[in-house]
């Protein structure tokens, strides 16, 4: 892709997708995702009510007087986008490839960081780790991110979600804020899956196309398979063979929901042809 091209397209993503965090989910982050904890500030006198396990016992003892640790809200965070960039992302039947909304997803999440002063790190991964952005601040960061998302040419277009979580866990020590954003069409991520909303406030996004989710009958087609690359021919007027991928549908799905939900991991349902700023702002308003 040629520079002024790529400038225009990020240009043209950090416009819509800015105007989101800044008008629309700007305080509805900072609601979702307030302080997950709290750090000591400082100390000072007892005051009638205070809870006496707050009181720190050796300044007492120094001076003679009751004398309680003050906490407040800890609230810088870290938002980490884990990406799948892996050849079915490349689909798409409407207005929009999977990864055009992906991209504009994770792009909305990073401006309403950004917004919030929290940091942003990226992680784009296939069946591998392709690319690694550490967590940092600013716009110019942020345009990077943007930039990446959308020229990235992975080496592989296969999916290893799991690959993806565990790397997450090695790299990020302290507890952030992770979105997972793929169309969760890989297995055997459960054990990763676990430890990684163990260790970090995790929500996946499932991003698919309404043409994936049933075949139609249109009788002999050239099937192109975007992550082994091989095509074949299918004959969908076969009533077996589409019953057979409606169940298969059906069943990831359901895993998808079942085991963020088991580990108490978060979950979006965005379809390429429907609004992502609904299902967001629903997300983060129950969640605040």
């Amino acid at each position: 892709m040629e520079t002024k091209e790529l400038i225009k397209k990020v240009r043209k993503i950090e416009i819509k997708t800015r105007r989101l965090s800044n008008n629309i989910f700007g305080g509805e982050y900072h609601s979702a995702f307030k302080g997950r904890g709290m750090t000591f500030s400082e100390v000072r006198n007892y005051q009638f009510g205070d809870d006496v396990r707050t009181i720190d016992w050796n300044v007492t003892a120094r001076y003679n007087e009751p004398f309680v640790k003050v906490f407040e809200e800890e609230r810088e965070l870290t938002l980490m986008l884990l990406v799948d960039i892996s050849g079915s992302e490349k689909f798409g039947t409407n207005n929009a490839f999977k990864k055009n909304i992906i991209t504009e997803i994770s792009a909305t999440l990073a401006f309403s960081a950004l917004q919030n002063n929290d940091k942003v790190g990226l992680l784009l991964f296939s069946d591998d780790i392709e690319l690694y952005i550490p967590p940092s601040k600013g716009k110019i960061h942020v345009l990077r991110i943007i930039r990446e998302l959308i020229e990235f040419k992975p080496l592989s277009k296969k999916t290893n979600i799991s690959s993806a979580l565990e790397f997450l866990v090695s790299v990020i020590k302290k507890k952030s804020i992770a979105f997972i954003l793929s169309d969760f069409i890989s297995d055997n991520y459960e054990k990763n899956l676990k430890i990684a909303s163990n260790k970090h406030d995790l929500t996946g996004i499932r991003v698919y196309d309404k043409m994936e989710e049933s075949i139609p009958n249109l009788g002999i087609v050239p099937m192109h398979d975007q992550e082994t690359m091989q095509i074949e021919l299918v004959d969908t007027s076969s009533k077996s063979l589409r019953d057979k991928y409606q169940s298969y549908n059906n069943e990831n799905e359901k895993k998808f929901n079942q085991l963020f939900a088991k580990n108490g991991a978060g979950t979006i349902k965005c379809r390429t042809d429907e609004s992502y700023v609904k299902k967001l702002l629903n997300y983060f308003k129950n969640r605040g």
